[in-house]
């Protein structure tokens, strides 16, 4: 009887991690549109959601979807709470100290707005001077604006989400935001239609976006970059791409010269 349970235990214990292989635990934010938020209906949407069910069907995998404040998002994959992030997490040389990226499956820049009554006029230290700029904690954007402007006289907020960043702008406690450009573009054609306008772009702060996961995991990143060079190629990656660019309400389709993808991530490194 005892052998008979130890063989059942340990059947189980395979058939269990049999299944689990086949599931990739993928880490996202949830509370940035429009790449992933939550909609009326309480359902995880965005690009990032649709990029990263794509790819585990390529990847012949079941996807779990698994919601973590950015803060914690790299930290929680080193702690293997989860097997990837997509979330899209900027790659840059200080995450490469920590994490690995696949390639890239887009690529942005930051972008800032400002009250349509602001005197602001350009994107510039002295312009910013003693006003308040809100960016989301531990992004490109915030570092960006402590490299900048934060010892220039600055007054640099930091929020835990984008979502909060852009509720204080409307609110007036915010002079200025910096983020992701195409973040900015969402946000502007929603609930920033009358408030507020979009100053410029951030030259030399185009990234490219890819996916985060741990050191020496070589295997699961070839099957990313494979699962990438698939949806590019058979056309899924263009459908997401054209489908966000209408809830975006891109009149201009130039800026979807922001999706192209990249053939390698390291030139774009700055």
């Amino acid at each position: 009887m005892k052998l008979l349970a130890i063989i059942l235990m340990i059947s189980v214990t395979l058939f269990t991690q049999l299944v689990n292989a086949k599931t990739l635990k993928i880490a996202t934010e949830g509370s940035y549109p429009p790449f992933s938020y939550i909609d009326s209906n309480n359902k995880l949407q965005g690009f990032d959601i649709d990029i990263s069910y794509a790819l585990c069907e390529k990847m012949n995998v079941e996807c779990s979807i698994i919601l973590q404040d950015f803060d914690g998002i790299i930290p929680g994959l080193l702690a293997k709470k989860y097997d990837a992030i997509i979330a899209s997490l900027a790659l840059t040389q200080e995450r490469l100290q920590k994490i690995d990226f696949t390639d890239a499956y887009y690529k942005t820049a930051l972008a800032v707005i400002v009250p349509k009554d602001s005197q602001i006029k350009e994107i510039s230290a002295e312009a910013f001077k003693g006003k308040n700029l809100g960016v989301q904690s531990n992004t490109t954007q915030s570092m960006y604006a402590e490299d900048n402007y934060a010892s220039k006289g600055v007054n640099i907020k930091l929020y835990p989400t984008a979502i909060e960043v852009n509720r204080d702008l409307l609110s007036h406690r915010l002079d200025i935001v910096i983020l992701d450009k195409l973040q900015i573009l969402s946000w502007l054609e929603n609930e920033g239609k009358e408030c507020c306008r979009l100053l410029g772009s951030i030259e030399g702060t185009q990234l490219p976006i890819a996916i985060g996961i741990r050191q020496n995991n070589d295997d699961l990143k070839n099957k990313f970059n494979e699962a990438i060079k698939k949806i590019r190629m058979d056309g899924t990656y263009d459908k997401i791409r054209k489908n966000i660019s209408r809830l975006i309400f891109i009149k201009n389709w130039k800026l979807n010269l922001l999706f192209t993808l990249p053939e390698n991530n390291y030139p774009y490194l700055y």
